[in-house]
């Protein structure tokens, strides 16, 4: 299939490792030629290179951090120097786990700081360039927490639960301008940020990791982690011209873990 992507230009948040760098580089297999955004210029630096030399489409970086004043601008100077942007993808680092009774106030508000606001200013800011030119994909990575609530990780079932409502909403707004909207959720996809959550199960349960692991690779029927590739795959289609008929959707990708129709 073609995904008609070839030389457009995207901007992938939170990209110098995990799902976001595994979005990028499919993007770039396609042609397209992503911006990577992180905090580790180094990393940045040598992902890009390495996109590029093995990708159809050229990637550039940018070194910001979203929880950062000014990092939106930041971006998008950056993003809009290279030319117009037709791809986003709305991609945060997970926040702390925890219950809901941990959930402080003060907490609650720094990490919408980081995984709500600046994803919905960036939108915002690239937008209008899509509206105008008829033409445009914003994606945003959220987690299976949005449809089925997982246990000691209250502030990310609740700021991710926030966006999900604003892009059902930005979704209808826009749908006759040539620009979708949709959300993609990961179950447990094998990530150094899934390694923390499991390390952190172990030592909050007293168990070994690999009984962690094993524990909940059984409630997944398909029975094993799935690969940032496999994610990575889903992405680029939401993402593509073929796509254009997809908006306003609610994707999974987590080997059927959630149970929910």
């Amino acid at each position: 299939m073609d995904l008609q992507i070839a030389g457009r230009r995207a901007v992938v948040l939170a990209s110098s490792k995990g799902l976001g760098l595994a979005i990028a580089r499919q993007l770039a297999a396609e042609g397209a030629h992503p911006l990577l955004v992180g905090r580790d210029e180094n990393r940045l630096r040598v992902e890009a290179e390495r996109i590029t030399a093995h990708g159809a489409g050229q990637a550039s970086y940018v070194v910001a951090d979203l929880g950062q004043p000014g990092a939106v601008d930041t971006i998008a100077e950056a993003a809009e120097r290279l030319g117009p942007v037709d791809l986003l993808v709305n991609n945060s680092g997970g926040p702390p786990p925890g219950t809901t009774s941990q959930m402080t106030t003060e907490l609650l508000q720094r990490q919408a700081d980081t995984m709500v606001f600046p994803l919905i200013a960036m939108t915002n800011r690239l937008l209008p360039g899509m509206r105008e030119r008829g033409f445009g994909r914003i994606l945003t990575i959220a987690s299976s927490g949005v449809q089925q609530p997982i246990p000691n990780l209250a502030l990310s079932n609740t700021l991710r639960a926030a966006l999900h409502g604003w892009s059902k909403t930005l979704a209808a707004e826009v749908a006759g301008e040539g620009v979708t909207v949709n959300m993609l959720l990961p179950g447990r996809i094998a990530t150094d940020r899934l390694e923390e959550l499991d390390q952190a199960a172990a030592k909050r349960t007293g168990k070994a990791v690999e009984d962690v692991r094993e524990s909940a690779r059984a409630g997944i029927p398909a029975g094993r982690y799935g690969t940032p590739e496999e994610f990575a795959s889903v992405a680029t289609f939401l993402l593509s011209g073929p796509a254009a008929y997809v908006t306003g959707t609610t994707v999974r990708c987590d080997g059927g873990l959630v149970r929910g129709v």
